[in-house]
């Protein structure tokens, strides 16, 4: 069996002991590595390709590795596990919040993050499918495109709205604080105020018409897709 890895690690002689361990292993699975050096580099593979498994740095040249789990996220399950020095509490919480599976802080040992690799790969391969549409209710979205339909007419949406209404359909009846959407949408480090987030859901439902309706404010706590 055959396994793709994107590797993302600007520190080559890490990137370089990592493929080496991992293609000296015996084994019957074939470890295949795509290496990018920097943030930049990786988000166009990410955009561009499928990878059954992501290494991820955080301190990048470039985008860096919390901006490439969440246009990963965007766009598939893929596991994704962020090897880096950031190993505060804080830093790997927030990891967590936006969609990695794991968190390795350097320096670790090859022998531990392999287990872990092949935990992960044996886990996912063959389970994983992207999705070529998400529907909910008279809503339809096709990622790959970016586009919304709503009762089969398209919708325009700016980017903020259509991230909301992505999460929303993918969490449906779940409980979607304020907090979590601005971490999600303006990043770990925004200081303005909460209701940007007010703001841009008055939009999201002016935009979908009759559908809006279908996503209720929970009173002092956030927002749900009934």
């Amino acid at each position: 069996m055959k396994y793709n890895i994107l590797l993302v690690e600007d520190e080559q002689k890490i990137a370089e002991g990592i493929m080496d361990y991992m293609n000296d292993r015996k084994a019957e699975y074939e470890i295949c590595f795509t290496w990018a050096g920097d943030g930049d580099k990786a988000l166009e593979l990410v955009y561009e390709n499928e990878y059954d498994l992501v290494l991820l740095d955080v301190m990048l040249p470039g985008a860096d590795g919390f901006e490439i789990c969440r246009a990963i996220r965007a766009k598939s399950y893929v596991p994704v596990i962020f090897l880096t020095a950031r190993g505060r509490e804080e830093d790997r919480l927030y990891g967590y919040a936006i969609g990695c599976d794991d968190y390795v802080v350097k320096p670790f040992s090859m022998a531990e993050l392999s287990a872990k690799i092949m935990s992960f790969l044996r886990r996912s391969k063959g389970l994983w499918e992207k999705k070529s549409s998400i529907e909910a209710y008279d809503i339809v979205i096709y990622p790959d495109k970016l586009q919304v339909y709503v009762s089969g007419e398209e919708v325009r949406l700016a980017p903020k709205e259509y991230a909301m209404l992505k999460y929303f359909m993918e969490h449906r009846g779940m409980l979607i604080t304020r907090d979590d959407l601005l971490v999600r949408l303006w990043g770990y480090d925004y200081e303005g105020s909460d209701r940007v987030v007010d703001n841009h859901i008055k939009k999201l439902r002016q935009a979908l018409g009759e559908s809006g309706k279908k996503i209720k404010t929970v009173f002092a706590k956030g927002y749900r897709m009934d």
